[in-house]
This record gives C-alpha cells, structure tokens and sequence, in this order.
C-alpha cells in the first residue's frame, strides 16, 4: 500500500489493523509518516471507541518486541440474513465473522420485502437482547438476496425471481429500524466472498461458482469482489452455449448453461427417465445411492458446466475455481476438471487448481456479514461514528506502551 499523508485519520488507521497491513505501532508510523504523538492520539481514539485491542508482543526480526494490535471483537456485531427461497437464516457475528447469536426462520422469500425485512429487524432485536448488546453496538447489517442486486441502488434489479421486492428501497427499510450501514449482495457473491476470506485468502483471483437448483458465479480480483458496471457480473447460468437447439431455460431463453447443467435440469431428465423425484436434494440422493443414471446426469452436467468456467477462466485467469452449491461432488469436479483443462489455453491452467468449496450452510449469511463489516469499517463510516459517539473507555488487553 502508498504511504498515506500526514493527515492519516483513525478510520484509515482501523483500516490498515483490519487488513493486517499494519498491526503494531511500529508499522503504522511507517505506513502513514504520522508523528508518535499523532499516531497515539489516533489510537487512543479507537482504543475508546472499542474498536480496537492491544495483547501478544509481536516477534520482528530486529528491535524492540511490540504489541500486535487488532479489532477488538468483544463489543460490536454486525447483522446478517441469508434469505432463501423458503426460509431466512439470520446471524449476529463479531467482527471477525464469529457467530454470536443465530436464528433460522421459515419465512418464504414470496413474503414482499416489507414482511421478510420485518422479521428480519424484529428478530435481529431479539437477537441483540440474548447477545447482552443493544442497537448502540451494531455497526452494520448485510442482507444476502438470491437474485441480482443492484449494488448502488441497494435494490433487486428488474426482471427478478423475488416477487414483492421489485422497487423497494431495501436499505432504506433497514434504516428504518437499525440506521447503520447496510450491504445488499446477490447470495453467490456474498457466497463466493466468504469463501475466499475463510479459506482462501492467500489467492487475490478466485472463480467462485454454486452449482445448485440454479447456478451462478462470483469474481474476487485483486484480493475485492468484481461486481460490474451494474452488479450483474458472474452471472455464468444464463451464458448461453446451445442457443439454437438447447433446452428452454427458467429464464425463457433457449441453451442457458442452467438448463442443461442446474439442479433443476437433472431433476427434469430424471423425469424423463421414469424416476420419481421432485427436487435436486431427491437428485443427489440418487447420486450418493449410486444410481449409474443420476450419476451419468450430474458428470455430463460439470463437464457442460466445466466449458463455461473455460470461458471464465480465459477472460478471469483466475488462480483457483471453487465449485460450492448442493451439487458440488466429486461426480462433478470430475466433469468440470475435464472441460476446464480441456477447453481453456494453457497458460491459464498451467498452476490453475479447481477445488470443492469448503462453505456450508452458513456461507451466504457470514459473507453477508463479512461484507457489512468491511462496509462499517470504511474510513468515512468509522470516522462518522467517532464524531457522533461517546467516548467510553473499555479494558483492552495488555498494556500500550
């Protein structure tokens, strides 16, 4: 990173002990050119505020031991949904993406946006109460939706899947109860983000893909989230590959790599084949049975899925390609690994890996959360709240010398 000027404020000060990129005094005053004196008011400031903590004497290779500063995970908490097609997952996390309190909802996403962000506030509430927090201590609320998200808008973007939602202010109605800074993300990227934060952190250029009942993509280049002008970026399950004779796709469109390759496209070649299933977990129920049809199905569906990540990786070059989603498996890996390596140039592959996702059920809502944290934890937001707050001091661990 640049060094920053003199006039560092204590949100850039946060923010470089948050990315790691300067967590001991030592560092800072190099990253910032701040004067001794400046750099503890700054710090001072957080340690109030209770944003930050001082503990562990860090080990340089020369010089004097200092204390590795970081945030301060015992005050704040950030809220987080993950709205489905039937049910809410709703998480209160500390700063880190820890769970604190969790509640799972059966709230169908066909609910409108007023019913589903209602309960959303209402139970959140709830969950500050058992958390021994109170509205004072949330500093942020991300909300994972499955459909496109305008990103600047915070709203659905139009044509959508989330009936009743359709030009609602979603922030806004959040502000309403809780006025903190409020993310709304399309679930795959807020997916794909919490993968790449908790177990692949080490790549700066990830292909997040969930292959599900439907399937999407999520792009993290250069260490961010790559969402497009307009939010639709990785938007991989309606690339069409057969649009002169493929299959018709949810969307109406003809050759949609979902229709021959989603969840809900084997559920309808089992059909075709005589088997009574209904859903894709009644699918992959079939495929950990062993059934040679479902299994043949879903190996066909990663190779068909593999020749659209080609496509990705040949534009992206991303380092690694993570396949989340109910049908990842080894059936599927097996196929996407085939068309990928197959299908896209050399230079791209040559150290391309193509892993399983580790995310379960909780990945969309703690990417959601991940992300309201780094939202609140921007700069101007931080410096915000500095200004309107009290400053109430609260032990911190070790001492600050």
């Amino acid at each position: 990173m640049a060094r920053l000027t003199v006039g560092t404020s204590a949100g850039e000060v946060l923010g470089l002990i948050a990315s790691g990129e300067a967590r001991t005094r030592g560092a800072l005053a190099r990253h910032t050119g701040l004067s001794r004196a400046t750099m503890g008011e700054r710090l001072e400031t957080l340690f109030r505020a209770g944003l930050i903590d001082e503990g562990e004497l860090a080990k340089p290779s020369g010089g004097r031991p200092s204390r590795v500063l970081a945030l301060d995970t015992r005050r704040y908490v950030v809220l987080a949904a993950d709205v489905g097609e039937d049910h809410v997952r709703l998480l209160l996390t500390d700063l880190t993406g820890r769970v604190v309190a969790e509640r799972l909802g059966s709230m169908p996403v066909s609910a409108g946006a007023v019913a589903v962000l209602g309960w959303v506030t209402t139970t959140g509430r709830r969950l500050l109460d058992e958390a021994d927090r109170s509205p004072h201590h949330l500093l942020g609320v991300g909300l994972s939706l499955p459909a496109l998200v305008d990103h600047a808008r915070g709203r659905v973007a139009s044509p959508s899947v989330m009936t009743g939602w359709e030009g609602y202010d979603i922030e806004e109605l959040v502000r309403q109860t809780f006025d903190v800074p409020t993310v709304v993300e399309n679930d795959v990227n807020a997916r794909g983000y919490a993968e790449h934060r908790q177990d692949w952190r080490s790549f700066d250029d990830l292909l997040y893909v969930k292959a599900g009942t439907g399937i999407g993509s999520a792009i993290i280049s250069a260490g961010g989230l790559f969402r497009g002008a307009r939010g639709a970026a990785g938007d991989i399950g309606h690339l069409r590959l057969s649009p002169d004779d493929g299959p018709l796709c949810r969307c109406g469109a003809t050759g949609c790599v979902e229709s021959l390759a989603a969840g809900w496209s084997i559920v309808r070649d089992l059909r075709a084949a005589g088997f009574d299933v209904s859903s894709t977990r009644e699918a992959m129920d079939l495929v950990r049975g062993g059934t040679p049809e479902a299994v043949n199905l879903l190996r066909a569906a990663g190779r068909t899925l593999g020749r659209a990540i080609a496509y990705a990786v040949s534009l992206l070059n991303p380092s690694i390609v993570v396949v989340g989603g109910s049908l990842s498996s080894h059936h599927l890996l097996t196929g996407v690994r085939e068309s990928v390596y197959s299908c896209s140039p050399p230079l791209a592959t040559n150290d391309l890996r193509v892993v399983e996702g580790r995310g379960g059920e909780r990945s969309g809502a703690t990417g959601a959360a991940l992300l309201a944290v780094a939202r609140s934890l921007e700069p101007d937001a931080v410096n915000g709240r500095l200004r309107d707050a009290e400053p109430v001091r609260v032990a911190v661990g070790g001492p600050r010398a």
